[in-house]
């Protein structure tokens, strides 16, 4: 079995109707990682896998649509499913945030530069343009690799976690109309250009506000990456 992503949550900010926030089920190496957890995630993720399968869980940063499914799942592990010491790998400035982790979760703060392995599956985090820490993440397992943008603006780069990934997972908040209008986020022009000048060789957009129409986001990322672009879909997994 190869490494594989399959999506949680796409929404950036909110969920759209029926939707979910962002959120990702990394499996691979013999590691089922549970990289995001935003509202509608932990629901979506027990359609994929048993909650006792989850290894590990990243967080990339504070921003309430990465994280506060974890709190649902602290709950579970702690008082139905007698699960302690899931590893939550996040930036510090989460943990302050977080209502009462207990026994269930063992809390490692992680930062720009470093790298963990989840049985075989390694990580490795670097911090990217937006505000507050914001870590986007490199999983390597299997002979393959994949690159998740987490949020960030066009001071951040796909180079940054080292160049020809197989994937490409990328935040694209905005339309190439709304360029600019948040810092700290990209537009799809921006995103399928930063994953086309790191050699990416697969892109898929996500973090994308509702209100915007998903084929053209598409479009117009496909025109900046110069390859076909795939939107991600909630349930849909992409294998590497």
């Amino acid at each position: 079995m190869g490494l594989s992503v399959t999506v949680l949550g796409r929404c950036g900010s909110y969920p759209g109707p029926g939707g979910a926030c962002s959120g990702y089920l990394v499996r691979g190496a013999g590691a089922t990682v549970w990289v995001d957890a935003g509202s509608g995630t932990l629901a979506n993720l027990q359609r994929h896998a048993a909650l006792d399968a989850v290894d590990a869980v990243v967080l990339s940063h504070e921003h309430p649509d990465h994280w506060t499914d974890i709190e649902g799942f602290r709950v579970a592990c702690s008082y139905v499913l007698g699960i302690g010491g899931v590893p939550v790998y996040a930036p510090a400035g989460l943990r302050e945030r977080a209502y009462d982790l207990g026994p269930a979760l063992d809390w490692q703060v992680v930062e720009d530069g470093d790298a963990v392995e989840v049985k075989g599956l390694r990580l490795s985090f670097s911090r990217t343009d937006h505000p507050p820490e914001t870590l986007a993440v490199r999983a390597d397992g299997d002979g393959r690799s994949l690159g998740y943008s987490a949020d960030t603006g066009p001071g951040w780069s796909f180079e940054a976690l080292g160049r020809d990934l197989d994937l490409a997972l990328c935040e694209a908040t905005f339309d190439m109309e709304n360029e600019g209008r948040t810092e700290g986020h990209l537009s799809t022009g921006q995103a399928g250009a930063m994953a086309q000048a790191a050699g990416a060789r697969r892109l898929v957009i996500t973090h994308l506000w509702p209100i915007f129409d998903v084929e053209r986001l598409r479009d117009e990322a496909t025109v900046t990456y110069g390859a076909p672009v795939e939107v991600a879909t909630e349930h849909e997994e992409y294998d590497l």
